[in-house]
């Protein structure tokens, strides 16, 4: 009773143009928006923020923050569930891939969030919602918005369904191994920064040289590696440096 005394003064305070688009962010998210005002912040640009001389905490950027952790949740409980064979470190390395900001901004384009995302007139019409970090941060700002509005449960329900209509499980688990893009997206996971690869010793003539590699993640070294070329001897650092990271 409550949510729905709140859903009716909040509608009561908005324009036409703003009720149009509540109206169609909740048919996008499956469920009704009892408050209003946080799915209009979910996808309020801060250009637009500046512009009207709001708080800074009325850009999405808050919501994003919760979002973000949200979605962490969900995609790991979605893989958990669908891989019950897999490791923890191949477990990591996927949901690594499912909340980069490359997949969330796929999501996001084909819902067509871009249509809904407010900026402030300085930057209209210079593609700013087709921008893959302004995408991915509305579309964690929406999951945050959706958990705020309607818990835990419902939000999960709206972004399992999301992930299973727009992305290829089958595909993502079964890409080649790179060690050296698995150990980046390891690292971003435990917010760690990325690695950092230097060769310390080349041995052998010039046409049959031996390169030593090491990788360093946050200051210390992971891993090193050798390889007749840099390249193999960096993807070599890298798989070592695997080993000790995910078990950290």
């Amino acid at each position: 009773m409550i949510k729905r005394i709140r859903a009716l003064l909040e509608r009561k305070q908005l324009d036409s143009e703003h009720k149009k688009k509540i109206k169609a962010v909740s048919k996008l998210v499956g469920l009704p928006a009892c408050r209003p005002a946080l799915y209009l912040k979910a996808l309020r640009h801060r250009s637009l923020v500046a512009e009207k001389n709001m708080a800074a905490t009325e850009s999405y950027e808050q919501l994003e923050f919760l979002g973000d952790a949200v979605l962490d949740l969900v995609v790991s409980e979605i893989i958990y569930e669908m891989y019950p064979d897999a490791g923890e470190g191949k477990l990591t390395q996927l949901r690594s891939r499912l909340v980069k900001g490359e997949m969330l901004a796929h999501i996001a384009r084909n819902i067509q969030l871009m249509d809904y995302i407010e900026l402030g007139e300085r930057v209209k019409n210079q593609g700013v919602e087709q921008s893959e970090s302004v995408l991915a941060d509305a579309f964690e700002a929406l999951v945050g918005a959706v958990f705020q509005d309607h818990g835990f449960n419902a939000c999960r329900d709206f972004v399992v369904k999301l992930y299973k209509d727009n992305v290829d499980f089958d595909e993502l688990i079964t890409l080649s191994d790179n060690y050296k893009s698995i150990l980046l997206e390891v690292a971003q996971a435990k917010k760690m920064p990325a690695p950092i690869y230097r060769i310390v010793k080349e041995t052998g003539p010039g046409h049959e040289k031996i390169f030593d590699v090491e990788v360093r993640v946050n200051n210390n070294v992971m891993g090193t590696g050798s390889g007749k070329n840099k390249k193999k001897a960096e993807q070599a650092a890298a798989r070592s440096a695997l080993n000790i990271l995910r078990n950290m």
